[in-house]
């Protein structure tokens, strides 16, 4: 059973449509959630994370300071490919770890796996599928800024320093777009389900 991959830029709405997809039936995955299970108080990760980058991305309670580290990888190209050496092999044994269990105990099942920076990993070919959800940057942007609290400036960067919508769409064997109401992206969502099941249940 392949594993199909959902993906879309910051404040696309991921997490709605994949709530949704639980909803309907998939086993879903999170590429962030993954992340934060790797850096846990604690864990080896979050050992060699305070060894590259210091004490000051760990908080009093012994956790990772997500928005120090934050601070530190989004300035310098080097220090956030260091930490993706650190992290990445801890995420891809655990969702490994993860999928057998689901597909031990029910192999028909449809796994989606949301990950934001698929393009940016360069893990396309990883996936049987791939789910693009689609959002006009703009909306996007003005989505940080309303229900994040974001700067204008501080919203485009973070838009800019992810894939362009173009790049995105160019891998899509599926396409939602929510630029539009929640609604509308339920529905297309559903449709993708429908799909899904007749390709994948068949």
């Amino acid at each position: 059973m392949p594993i199909i991959a959902l993906t879309g830029g910051i404040a696309a709405g991921k997490t709605t449509v994949a709530n949704r997809f639980a909803e309907l039936g998939a086993h879903v995955l999170s590429a962030d959630e993954l992340v934060r299970h790797s850096q846990r108080a604690g864990s080896p990760t979050l050992a060699a994370i305070k060894k590259r980058f210091g004490l000051g991305v760990v908080d009093e309670r012994g956790e990772l300071d997500r928005a120090a580290l934050g601070h530190i990888v989004f300035e310098d190209e080097m220090a956030r490919t260091d930490l993706e050496a650190i992290v990445h092999p801890a995420i891809s044994a655990e969702f490994a770890s993860r999928v057998e269990t689901i597909l031990a105990a029910q192999p028909s099942a449809i796994v989606i796996y949301d990950i934001p920076l698929l393009v940016e990993s360069n893990r396309v070919g990883d996936f049987g599928a791939v789910i693009v959800l689609s959002c006009d940057p703009q909306i996007r942007h003005d989505r940080l800024v309303r229900l994040r609290g974001m700067s204008s400036d501080a919203a485009q960067s973070r838009i800019d320093a992810q894939a362009s919508e173009q790049e995105r769409l160019s891998i899509a064997d599926w396409t939602i777009d929510s630029s539009h109401s929640i609604e509308s992206t339920i529905s297309q969502t559903d449709a993708v389900w429908a799909d899904l099941t007749t390709a994948y249940r068949a």
